[in-house]
């Protein structure tokens, strides 16, 4: 099981571009490849118009490319039907719409829901705002001493009975991954719809739905090697079909009347407006060109970065270490005693090494750590033992240089 980098690195032009720079910020955007690179373009100097409903040539061949990648998503993703794949832009989106989509369906005055302590943003603020709006209730599964998920607390609060728990695959904080099995399966038990945050977990291996039983699974193109502003919403057919749609107009109508609209049918009713048909095509381009290298080849490699990464910063005093180098998804959070995460960030970035400071869209499992935020580093396949090396000895040398 061998895996050649530097035919892996060469398939992206930034690396060519941008030879001196050390690109450790993968968990906020990914490089992208030039076949996913190609494929937008190809779209836009020989196959660009608008989908579905042209009477012409031109846009029937556009909706053929267009819904031949969400055909290609759907076989990816083992879904069951491909009206299961929506479109979206976004992970973000996706948990609005899964929001919105289930208040007043699923969701009744008085029902539960069930998140984490250590949930993105995206997977807290929408749930809140609508679950203030109808009347739900919301739970929060804290944290053990070491910074994972409270099982048994899990457990107890699943004896409130919520009628929906999200929760992420893996910590964009601390790059913990989560076992799922077990999550979903005690969700089932409960009676509860299992939403799976993939934003950070979809690359380690794309999801087989069937078997992981994840009710809805969301996930982002460009935390995939692939386009900004595209992303999916997997979901079972009848629970879709429950959701409220989130925006209106567009193809998601069937008729329209002043008296009355009738909706379209899934996946489109939920499908508002001119979709990111490039978007579209180069995440099913993306997905494609995955699939030319062994994914445990490129598991391993990964992880003999991140083991080296992590080694070399336990030896370096005065570094704060937060993620866990076990079940770590190449993710790595540490503080300088006594700095503050962006001056750490700002003299790496002076050495040229991108990484990214902050709260990280993770408030409340900073205020749960009881710190103001935290230096990440987060890794790809496209990485190397030299960025590994150089990351290193600039993080020694801004530990000299702040004490």
């Amino acid at each position: 099981m061998s895996f050649d980098v530097k035919a892996f690195r060469n398939e992206f032009a930034f690396f060519q571009q941008h030879p001196d720079w050390v690109y450790l910020d993968s968990a906020a955007t990914m490089h992208k490849p030039l076949a996913v690179i190609a494929a937008e373009l190809a779209f836009y100097q020989k196959d660009n118009s608008n989908v579905h409903r042209g009477a012409h040539q031109l846009s029937q061949q556009a909706t053929t490319l267009f819904e031949q990648a969400r055909d290609q998503i759907a076989k990816a993703l083992n879904a069951k039907r491909r009206e299961e794949i929506i479109w979206t832009s976004g992970a973000t989106q996706a948990l609005n719409m899964l929001a919105s989509g289930l208040m007043g369906t699923v969701l009744k005055p008085g029902d539960r829901i069930l998140l984490t302590a250590l949930e993105h943003h995206a997977n807290i603020v929408p749930w809140q705002f609508y679950c203030q709006q109808h009347g739900v209730f919301i739970d929060v599964v804290p944290l053990t001493a070491e910074h994972e998920l409270d099982l048994q607390a899990y457990q107890q609060l699943l004896e409130l009975k919520p009628k929906v728990v999200a929760v992420a695959e893996v910590s964009n904080v601390l790059g913990t991954i989560q076992p799922l099995e077990k999550i979903i399966s005690l969700a089932k038990v409960a009676g509860a719809i299992a939403v799976i945050d993939g934003a950070q977990g979809v690359v380690l291996a794309r999801p087989d739905v069937q078997t992981l039983g994840a009710d809805f699974y969301v996930f982002s193109g460009h935390k995939l090697y692939g386009p900004t502003g595209i992303g999916v919403l997997y979901g079972r057919y009848e629970l879709l079909d429950l959701l409220k749609p989130l925006c209106f107009g567009g193809e998601m109508i069937k008729s329209v009347s002043f008296s009355g609209t009738t909706l379209n049918q899934l996946p489109y009713r939920l499908e508002a407006g001119t979709p990111n048909i490039a978007g579209a095509i180069g995440l099913a381009a993306a997905m494609c060109w995955l699939n030319n290298f062994d994914s445990a080849a490129l598991a391993a490699h990964k992880q003999q970065l991140f083991t080296k990464l992590y080694q070399g910063c336990l030896a370096i005093k005065g570094l704060e270490l937060l993620s866990p180098q076990q079940n770590n998804a190449g993710i790595l959070a540490l503080n300088i005693k006594g700095e503050h995460p962006t001056d750490v960030a700002a003299i790496l970035n002076e050495q040229k090494i991108a990484v990214r400071a902050g709260t990280h869209c993770a408030m409340p499992l900073f205020q749960a750590l009881q710190l103001p935020g935290a230096v990440r580093l987060s890794l790809a396949a496209y990485n190397n033992s030299q960025d590994i090396n150089r990351t290193l000895q600039a993080l020694e040398q801004t530990v000299e240089l702040l004490q």
